[in-house]
Order: structure tokens, then sequence, then C-alpha cells
């Protein structure tokens, strides 16, 4: 059996159950649990299951429209706040997100190139001839919209950037950014190596939500956009860690 054929009926058991276990597949497909653990790694690689201890469950998440519609208002003045952060000329890296869409929607006009995973934000610019768009190879998630995997991580290892503008699920009490999914961290690191400043932009939601990845360190970071009360005690936090704060 070729693999490409037994990842398809792996992620067919995944379907079926809630999860599956990796002792299971093997011998399910009289395989070895290496060879098995290769199969999951390249599955949660395209963003199609998350690994857990033992084996893997399917990638759950709601679809970008239905996210993107949640806190609208907010991340729509977290988008109009980080274009005071572009100047034009600049190279920008613009991370997958429904936050860092509504920034792209505020460049148009601007004279800038910009690089992206994010189909959406492609979507968004393509009609705009003053910005040049370079876009990331790789696999499509077309759940989230974005495009991960070794090709795009590979891309970012070419490129530089002046800025890139990072999306994230969560951000922990110690202020480490966190994603939920395993296959977009390794494109957020990207940017973050490639590019001259980092800036993630985060609602005030997202200091009360999770994800189980460590994107980065907030020392990692050159500035937080976002509409978090500056009484709060995120805030607190955030100026105790010397995080340079932009209050959308």
């Amino acid at each position: 059996m070729l693999a490409a054929q037994r990842r398809k009926l792996i992620l067919r058991e995944v379907h079926v159950g809630d999860g599956v276990r990796v002792a299971d597949l093997a011998d399910r497909f009289a395989i070895s649990e290496m060879t098995v653990r290769r199969d999951l790694s390249q599955l949660v690689n395209e963003g199609k299951l998350t690994r857990v201890h033992g084996g893997a469950v399917l990638e759950e998440e709601p679809p970008f429209a239905e996210i993107a519609v949640e806190r609208l208002e907010a991340k729509q003045r977290i988008g109009r706040a980080a274009t005071a952060l572009v100047e034009d000329g600049q190279t920008v890296m613009i991370d997958i997100g429904t936050t860092t869409l509504e920034l792209a929607r505020r460049l148009h006009g601007r004279k800038l190139r910009v690089i992206t995973s994010s189909l959406a934000v492609l979507e968004e610019l393509l009609p705009d001839p003053d910005i040049e768009l370079i876009v990331l190879g790789g696999i499509v998630r077309r759940n989230y919209r974005s495009l991960v995997g070794v090709l795009a991580e590979s891309c970012l290892r070419q490129l530089s950037a002046d800025v890139a503008f990072l999306g994230a699920s969560g951000i922990r009490q110690d202020l480490a950014v966190l994603d939920s999914v395993m296959a977009e961290v390794p494109i957020k690191r990207g940017m973050i190596a490639s590019s001259g400043r980092a800036v993630l932009l985060a609602d005030a939601e997202k200091f009360r939500m999770g994800g189980f990845v460590q994107v980065c360190r907030a020392d990692e970071l050159d500035c937080i956009v976002t509409d978090l009360d500056p009484a709060a005690p995120e805030a607190e936090r955030l100026g105790d860690a010397n995080v340079r704060v932009v209050w959308a």
C-alpha cells in the first residue's frame, strides 16, 4: 500500500471514532509504530490532525468566515491602528487570521510589497496595482484559507521584510503567544525570524484564550496592537515586561 493511500485510511479511521492510537494503527495496517508516527506527523503538517499523547485527533476549528465576524469591531480598530506602523515602500509580512485581514483591508492604495501565507489577504489585495504581492507556496488549509508546510517554510528562509504582522490563538498569563494549529506555528516563527520587527495583533479576548503550541515569548515581539483596557491586569503585565503597546 502506498503511503498516501495509507494516510487517507488513517484519516478515515479518525473520522469514524474520537481519535486514533499509534499502537492500534500499527496493528490495523501491519506496519511499525515508527511508520505510523511519520504518517501522523505528515497529516499534522497538512493541518488535518492534531497530535495527542499516544495518537492523534481531528484538527477542529470553526470556518474562517465564522471567526471573521466575531468581535469584528475590535478587529477593525486594531487593523486601523496597525496601519500607522506601516510606511510606504516597505516590505510587509502578513500572517493568517481574521485580525490581520482587517489590517490588509486598510492597506489599499499604499506603495508596498506584501508577503503572505493567507489566501484571504491575497484575495483582498489582488485588485490593488500599487501592492506587489508575494505568496508563500505550500499545502492549502482550505478551512482557514492558509498555506503551510515545508514549501512555505523554505520560502520564508529566502525572504526578508521590514515588519511582520502576526495573529495568535491566545496569550498565556506569562504573555507567551500561543497557537492551536501546529502546522501554522513554523510559518509564524519563520515570519518573526525573517522580519526586522514583529507585531502581534490581538484583541482583548485573546488574553483569555489559549492554545497548545508556543509561538514566541513576549520579549520576541517589538509591539502588540490591542484593544485591551489599559487598566486591565494584562496591561499591567505588558508594562512590567516592557512590551510596547499600541492601543486601538
